[in-house]
């Protein structure tokens, strides 16, 4: 009997630090130092939310949207009753057929656009999150004939949006240079 009064009030304490101090300062910290990241890094174009530039976003069919850059492959899968994204990787091994059938089909389909020179690994394959809103420069290079004919654009004019939306290595070395699709894309639309 003399311990529950003790368990009780260690409980509340607990719970009213953990489950409301907390998060609510590591919130209003957010909010006040970093409020664009805090807030999901949202695109904003015309007034609207087109995306996040944390999040890769596709188009139900490639093919159908010559026009755009192309992203890397998601292996994220929508819950048909909710209609919520799940985060996932394919989770196939180097040997798994399945995977090789996979990048088979999708150089395939890039072959079928006029892509003669070597594919870049990252537009045929997954990501593990499956939500990787970059490509590579290559990857962004060998698609510029493609959007620039779509748009009747020439190739220069798109290499140099290509150009002014890759970002360097973070902090100059962490990571690769990389091109963020959806931001490339909202500026090919923009001109």
């Amino acid at each position: 009997m003399k311990l529950i009064r003790p368990c009780l009030v260690i409980t509340a304490f607990l719970l009213l630090v953990c489950c409301l101090a907390y998060p609510a300062a590591v919130t209003a910290v957010a909010q006040v130092g970093f409020p664009r990241q805090a807030n999901g890094s949202l695109i904003t174009q015309g007034g609207r939310v087109r995306g996040s530039s944390l999040l890769g976003q596709t188009f139900a069919d490639n093919a159908a949207h010559p026009e755009y850059f192309w992203g890397r492959p998601s292996a994220a899968s929508v819950d048909g009753a909710t209609g919520v994204v799940y985060s996932s990787g394919s989770n196939y091994g180097p040997l798994n057929p399945a995977l090789h059938a996979e990048v088979r089909a999708r150089v395939e389909a890039l072959r079928a656009t006029g892509v003669t020179s070597p594919i870049p690994v990252d537009l045929v394959t997954t990501s593990a999150s499956g939500l990787d809103p970059h490509i590579s420069p290559a990857a962004a290079a060998i698609q510029v004939p493609r959007v620039a004919r779509a748009r009747s654009m020439s190739e220069a004019v798109v290499r140099a949006l290509v150009a002014a939306h890759t970002e360097g290595s973070t902090l100059a070395v962490l990571g690769e240079p990389r091109v963020n699709v959806l931001e490339l894309n909202l500026a090919l639309d923009a001109r």
